[in-house]
């Protein structure tokens, strides 16, 4: 049986949008065809959207849903319950937030076996290389199988407070850089100054600078623009795909502009919570907005959303990674309290009414920043981040019109908390079909109703990155 999906728009170019339907049939997408250009066909069944915007669905190119090892912050059925809820149709876990951390093919098994069953949209898998697994004979090895195991790419901190995923020096990052140029995988960085980050640190701590504005300022912009540097000399120097996370300060924007004009394989995401907030933000809500690398300046701010209009910045991703609600995020001290927010659910919303609703970008931009290059970048633009023929039918019922206001307790992760509290959006998810499957909607009632947990399925990675 076929499913029709008819009485929707798609987005053209610009802010444009253009009536259509959609074929759908074995989860992948046979035909977009004008509307009413098709003959009815018994072997059709026919859904009627009802005239609303279709998206494809976002991919999530960065979360902790910390499972295994640290469920009493999140877990995968959790994590993307509240991912279908957000129109996310494919997360991309971390793996240095799970015991064991992701740095073998048998740890990948491991965590594939305990978060297959609970997923409810389609996932991919960071793997991982720290100081631990260097200290491995084998590491080399364990890399190539992580690689040939189809993981999403290779994560790497230069500044850690995990002590069971620590951080590597610049001898270090230019080992790892020469084995994934050789095996054609991607590295996201965690770009911090490691020994800067922890002489501010020594030096606040000592003089018992308490606060969260103490806290910022022991991870100014300088530490993430001396670490983003080193990374482009590295770049350089090995030809490896080297890919900023979490991109937080305007500097680094430059830095990253300008090794790609220089040919180098660079690239960078930022986040919404850096698009939004400053740390006038984080004096005012205090730890709730407490991450790493921390919410900067209001000129950092306009930075980065410059870079994500002008393509400078690749994707836009949550790094969603919650604590515990409220005891980790209030311990007494901005030091101890837990550095993470939620974020996969309120991406596209966040993303709709403040850029393209405010012309900051195009509906055409926002497709591309929350599904097309991150669908490039992991290695599966053949399959996903596209409303085309022969695409998984992943698809955003989008209601462009509804506003509404953001309450934690409406949320569907585990620990429930946002900066965003009390905020206004215009644009809301309707529904969510991964691969021509109804995985969340909510009816005009209110309702909600949810495919069950299972639904979603790994993804590997296919190809080379472009």
């Amino acid at each position: 049986m076929r499913t029709r999906f008819v009485n929707l728009r798609i987005p053209a170019a610009g802010n444009d949008a253009r009536a259509a339907e959609i074929l759908v049939e074995d989860g992948r997408i046979v035909a977009i065809e004008p509307t009413g250009s098709a003959l009815a066909s018994d072997d059709e069944e026919r859904t009627d959207l009802g005239g609303a915007l279709v998206l494809p669905g976002v991919i999530d190119g960065h979360v902790h849903f910390d499972d295994p090892g640290f469920t009493h912050r999140e877990d995968f059925e959790t994590g993307t319950r509240a991912a279908a809820a957000g129109g996310v149709s494919c997360v991309v876990d971390m793996p240095c937030t799970s015991l064991p951390p992701v740095t073998s093919a048998a740890n990948l098994h491991n965590k594939l076996e305990i978060i297959s069953p609970k997923a409810h949209v389609d996932f991919m898998t960071w793997g991982g290389v720290c100081d631990n697994s260097m200290a491995e004979p084998d590491w080399r090895e364990q890399l190539a199988e992580l690689a040939a195991e189809g993981v999403a790419s290779i994560k790497v901190y230069m500044l850690s407070g995990m002590d069971t995923f620590r951080d590597l020096g610049r001898d270090q990052l230019r080992e790892v850089l020469t084995e994934t140029e050789r095996l054609g995988v991607p590295v996201g960085v965690h770009a911090e100054d490691r020994e800067l980050v922890h002489e501010l640190t020594d030096w606040l701590q000592s003089h018992e600078q308490n606060g969260l504005l103490d806290y910022a300022a022991s991870r100014p912009m300088e530490a993430e623009l001396n670490a983003v540097s080193t990374m482009r000399d590295l770049c350089r120097e090995t030809g490896a795909r080297v890919h900023i996370v979490h991109v937080g300060t305007g500097p680094a924007v430059d830095v990253i502009a300008e090794a790609r004009g220089d040919g180098l394989p660079m690239s960078g995401e930022t986040c919404p919570h850096f698009l939004a907030f400053t740390a006038e933000d984080l004096n005012e809500k205090g730890a709730v907005l407490k991450t790493a690398p921390v919410v900067k300046s209001a000129t950092d701010r306009d930075r980065l959303w410059q870079g994500v209009v002008s393509g400078e910045l690749d994707y836009v991703a949550t790094d969603h990674a919650a604590g515990q609600w409220p005891e980790e995020k209030h311990t007494g001290s901005a030091w101890t309290d837990y550095g993470g927010v939620p974020g996969v659910e309120l991406m596209l919303p966040y993303l709709y009414s403040e850029g393209v609703k405010k012309d900051r970008i195009t509906l055409e931009r926002l497709v591309e920043i929350t599904a097309s290059a991150p669908a490039r970048f992991f290695g599966i633009e053949r399959r996903k981040g596209r409303l085309a023929r022969g695409f998984d039918a992943d698809f955003v019922v989008f209601d462009k019109d509804e506003s509404w206001t953001v309450r934690a307790a409406d949320l569907h992760n585990m620990n429930r908390y946002s900066p965003h509290e009390g905020e206004t959006f215009t644009g809301r998810v309707r529904s969510l079909y991964v691969r021509g499957e109804r995985v969340f909607h909510r009816d005009r009632h209110g309702r909600e109703s949810f495919a069950p947990p299972g639904t979603g399925e790994w993804v590997k990675r296919e190809s080379e990155v472009a």
